[in-house]
């Protein structure tokens, strides 16, 4: 711990409070499906994956759980801690995935459709897991840029992995692609299953929710649209 001109105890400052003002010095969103990678240096990932083992630690002492003899939780803090920052919700503090991309040398101009996409994220009301399928359909011009197809599930996984809801993760997804491949038209339909409705509220079992975003050609020709739709059904 640092100390002063006078030698008293001056308390280090969390690494959660330095990358938050480094965000809001910058004057830039930090949602909870906003990505930060760009405010957190070398190093902070750790320091901030320790930070919220100890006040997840904190949680469980509230829940009024023994996290010191009982096994089962002993190591439970750090556990969650990990899987927040390293996987669910790690498309907040990992930056984009590289995407190679390349020159629409032979025209295509046909629509081509990637899916189903098999996309885990969390709501951001309980963060509880939403679990579901995306398709995408993509009308590409002879100065598209085009994209492997592995590309498009790791640019998904990243966008949906954090804590998110629906309506907004397909439109994050929407313009993440049209930015990239600048093709004529660009569609996104995702159907999840939500366990906020399923393990709590309304207990619901059955109850999906499916969304869809339209760009360019696909909002404007009814046709692409229709025939998109019918083959995702197939």
């Amino acid at each position: 711990m640092p100390t002063d001109s006078k030698f008293q105890a001056v308390p280090s400052i969390p690494v959660s409070q330095r990358i938050r003002e480094r965000i809001v010095n910058a004057k830039v969103r930090y949602h909870a499906n906003d990505n930060i990678a760009d405010f957190i240096e070398p190093g902070e990932l750790d320091q901030l994956l320790a930070e919220v083992e100890d006040k997840l630690r904190g949680v469980l002492e509230s829940l009024v759980i023994d996290t010191a003899s009982d096994h089962n939780t002993l190591d439970t803090g750090r556990r969650v801690a990990k899987m927040y920052l390293n996987e669910i919700f790690k498309g907040r503090y990992q930056p984009m995935p590289s995407v190679t991309e390349f020159p629409n040398a032979s025209h295509l101009n046909e629509l081509m459709i990637i899916g189903p996409i098999t996309v885990r994220s969390a709501c951001s009301h309980h963060l509880c897991p939403i679990i579901g399928k995306v398709w995408i359909g993509v009308m590409p011009n002879e100065h598209s840029n085009l994209i492997g197809l592995s590309k498009y599930a790791r640019i998904a996984d990243w966008i949906m992995s954090r804590p998110q809801i629906q309506e907004e993760a397909v439109v994050q997804l929407a313009d993440t692609l049209q930015e990239k491949m600048q093709p004529d038209g660009l569609a996104v339909v995702m159907e999840a299953d939500h366990f906020c409705m399923h393990w709590r509220g309304v207990k619901d079992m059955d109850s999906k929710m499916i969304n869809s975003v339209m760009h360019g050609s696909f909002l404007k020709d009814p046709n692409l649209r229709r025939e998109f739709l019918s083959l995702i059904k197939k």
